[in-house]
């Protein structure tokens, strides 16, 4: 039982809504191929129209009576449901409706890293060759197995990798040291496996990327030495099939990664101190919490639901994706080795991630890691220049997630700033402000203890520093978090785009000669038996499409004034020229998403990218930002 305080919970109309399209959504899940999915929940899809008969044909509902197993997922949810409703049908997810195939394609699986639901994830390659930093003595030789020849014979006709590095043409989408330690560990459950992976991408001149190579490692284990090989792009039909497993293995990682960390850890989790902070140490009167309560609606309550059913032990998030019960865990060490405030800010996100030692007794309750000391994550998205739109100089002209991210980030920064600067017109008012500098002090002392003593927290003397603190907070909340939940089941509603899982080694790996046989004579079926069973598909399927989903009482950035600022001028023509350029961004979105030269959102078949565009009718829209994480 989570409490949730009165004043944060759902509104009638909130409630109404989101339980009863929780509750007809779950109804799918829970029959996800008629009776014979519940009775074996590790049976998987014999074909792939088998999974497009949950679009079209839908799942008959088997007799409730005497079925506890939907009780177990969502009891409290349960009495919505309509007993006559017993065809049911998923929604065709806009990828799928626009392209049938855009799951398969090598351009699609990079294009999703610029302009999916995981855009934080992608670095720039500034070093080689690719190197591990964990400890070798434990995980083995640290050296990546993806060779200089093996890049340069992929991009042959472009460049060497040395000008490629040079001119900042490669990219990575690296989970090797963070999942690696977990390896051991994750393969001991049943129905799951893991590898550390990485992802190399080549910068094509119109500004798209191409897939060059996949590394998957296994650390030392069970007496056998560490195992690694790296997969490329085929035309032969073996490695053709072996770079899709290979695909379908880093999708698992990029799923994991971002429901967990791009996604709970970052905004629902990270937010809450924010939130306890605020109405613990500002009265309801004072500026920064008229400015700031928008931004917090109904966060409690949907984190409580979450602590209930998706990351609970047992849970949607343990049951369904490749970490299993170690879940949380991975969470944790994220924030440990990962998190910091300053870098929540999108200009900073983008510029880099930097942790200046990882000290081995952060990790005394993670004893599956052992990393060495100086963890050092960069993006190299973007440059400082001054003489740039936003005073940052993108690495990826066409990131479409940045430039319409950057835009909206300069629009709650004019608005905070017009706010923050009427207030306190002088830097002593921010000094002298008891309740703001206790507000601070707990968000940085309490509410993320754990890193309280780290330099990087910025001090909140002048203006100009409550001004970037309340920025960064409320992107948070409203840019960083619609980026990447309202697309949710826009990509992954087929989850062959987008499996939450992988339930098969390589075939590589060490394979019997009955395994190799089996690969070769069915490839197609070791793929599916590789993507998630029927159960953990549906049940994923039906929560997103309902994180996706906007309520018809959703309050979006800018559309609603608090009285206070009404009564004074000046702040009601800040907000007013907030709205307006809210409405601007729609145009230039818009704009941008008609453009045929920018081809990570335009294109045949191609969803334009849509889900910084501000406002939103309600349901499953793919755009839309609200105000606060509400969902």
């Amino acid at each position: 039982m989570f409490y949730v305080p009165r004043d944060e919970c759902f509104s009638e109309v909130k409630q109404l809504t989101f339980s009863a399209k929780t509750v007809y959504s779950v109804f799918h899940a829970v029959v996800p191929a008629l009776q014979t999915a519940i009775v074996d929940k590790d049976l998987g899809f014999p074909y792939f129209t088998a999974i497009d008969q949950l679009f079209n044909e839908g799942v008959d509902l088997p007799p409730q009576e005497g079925n506890n197993l939907w009780r177990e997922i969502l009891p409290r949810l349960l009495k919505a449901i309509s007993d006559s409703d017993n065809a049911l049908r998923f929604e065709i997810p806009e990828t799928m409706e626009r392209d049938k195939f855009f799951w398969f394609r090598d351009e699609e699986f990079a294009r999703q890293t610029l302009s999916g639901i995981n855009p934080y994830a992608l670095q720039l390659v500034t070093e080689w060759p690719l190197k591990s930093k964990l400890d070798p003595a434990i995980y083995g030789p640290p050296e990546s197995v993806i060779t200089k020849e093996m890049v340069e014979q992929q991009i042959r006709g472009f460049c060497s990798l040395e000008e490629a590095l040079e001119q900042k043409k490669l990219f990575v989408l690296d989970y090797h040291d963070l999942l690696l330690p977990y390896v051991k560990k994750v393969r001991q459950l049943p129905g799951t496996t893991l590898y550390g992976s990485r992802t190399i991408f080549f910068l094509n001149p119109d500004e798209t990327l191409r897939p060059l190579a996949i590394e998957l490692t296994r650390p030392p284990m069970d007496g056998k030495p560490q195992w690694k090989e790296a997969y490329r792009p085929s035309w032969h039909s073996s490695g053709v099939w072996l770079w899709r497993l290979a695909k379908a293995h880093v999708l698992a990682h990029d799923s994991g990664y971002h429901q967990l960390i791009s996604h709970w850890l970052r905004t629902h989790c990270c937010t809450e101190p924010y939130i306890i902070a605020t109405n613990r140490q500002l009265s309801e009167m004072h500026p920064i919490y008229r400015l700031l309560h928008p931004h917090f609606r109904y966060t409690m309550e949907i984190n409580a639901l979450a602590r209930a059913y998706l990351i609970n032990a047992d849970g949607i998030i343990e049951t369904s994706f490749s970490p299993g019960k170690y879940s949380m865990e991975i969470c944790s060490v994220a924030y440990d080795l990962l998190w910091r405030f300053d870098h929540e800010a999108l200009p900073a996100d983008l510029i880099s991630r930097y942790l200046e030692s990882a000290f081995p007794d952060i990790f005394e309750n993670f004893t599956a890691i052992n990393l060495l000391t100086n963890f050092f994550i960069t993006r190299g998205m973007a440059v400082e220049d001054p003489d740039a739109p936003h005073g940052l100089r993108l690495t990826i002209k066409d990131y479409p997630f940045a430039s319409d991210g950057l835009v909206l980030w300069d629009i709650l920064k004019e608005w905070v700033s017009d706010y923050v600067n009427h207030y306190y017109p002088e830097a002593s008012l921010v000094e002298s402000d008891e309740e703001l500098q206790a507000w601070w002090t707990e968000i940085r002392t309490v509410g993320h203890g754990d890193k309280k003593d780290e330099p990087w927290w910025p001090v909140l003397k002048t203006p100009q520093d409550l001004i970037q603190i309340v920025t960064t907070i409320t992107w948070v909340t409203s840019g960083h978090h619609a980026s990447v939940n309202f697309g949710q089941y826009t990509y992954a509603g087929y989850f062959p785009s987008r499996p939450t899982i992988a339930r098969k080694n390589m075939p590589t790996e060490e394979a019997t000669e009955r395994d190799w046989e089996f690969f070769m004579n069915k490839p197609e079926v070791l793929l599916l038996l590789c993507f998630p069973s029927q159960i953990q598909a549906t049940t994923v399927m039906a929560i997103l499409d309902v994180l996706s989903n906007h309520s018809p009482d959703e309050e979006y950035l800018g559309e609603k004034s608090e009285l206070a600022w009404a009564k004074d001028p000046v702040i009601q023509a800040a907000f007013e020229k907030f709205n307006g350029r809210l409405m601007e961004l729609e145009g230039i979105i818009d704009e941008r998403n008609a453009n045929k030269n920018l081809r990570n959102r335009n294109g045949a078949g191609i969803v334009p990218y849509e889900f910084l565009k501000p406002f939103s009718e309600p349901g499953v829209t793919g755009k839309g930002v609200p105000y606060s994480i509400s969902i």
